[in-house]
């Protein structure tokens, strides 16, 4: 497991703004740092992906008293359609999948089939090594901001043109 580095997760935060009572969804989430960070800054619901069963054995223990915080453990192959048909909808959507593997396409093209999950103004976040580059075209998607952090990139997509709506 690679745990996103402080400078990340701050420059996360300040890029996404005020995220007090928007939902959020983080895929791939590991040791929950994401998730259990989107919590303290107010966003409600928070939920947490994440397949490995020792992890989210943890990570449980670390959210049970967090009301709006839910952990789901399973594979995100599994995850995705289980929350679309369970009627989620997020207004930002993090993954930080295993760097080099392919994972970047396949969300693209999964969080499409499962557009309901993400708002129609809503942010994907994508935090992923700075070689692997996105797939073009971004068919549905519009790359409005990157950052780069040493090896970590992180990219912010929206669907269609332009950039996100601010949720009041």
């Amino acid at each position: 497991m690679r745990k996103t580095s402080s400078k990340v997760l701050l420059a996360l935060f300040n890029a996404i703004g005020d995220i007090s009572g928007r939902s959020f969804l983080d895929l791939f989430s590991g040791s929950g740092q994401i998730a259990r960070e989107a919590w303290a800054r107010g966003a409600r619901p928070v939920v947490a992906v994440e397949a490995d069963k020792a992890s989210c054995a943890n990570l449980r223990s670390l959210c049970r008293d967090r009301e709006g915080l839910e952990v789901v453990c399973m594979d995100v192959r599994r995850a995705l359609p289980k929350l679309a048909k369970d009627g989620y909808e997020f207004s930002v959507i993090f993954a930080d999948p295993p760097y080099e593997y392919g994972w970047i396409g396949w969300l693209l093209s999964s969080l499409s089939k499962y557009d309901l999950l993400l708002k129609p103004d809503g942010l994907l976040v994508l935090e992923r090594s700075k070689r692997e580059d996105l797939p073009l075209p971004l068919e549905g998607w519009n790359l409005y901001k990157e950052r780069s952090y040493g090896d970590t990139v992180l990219s912010f997509l929206c669907r269609g043109e332009g950039s996100p709506k601010e949720e009041k």
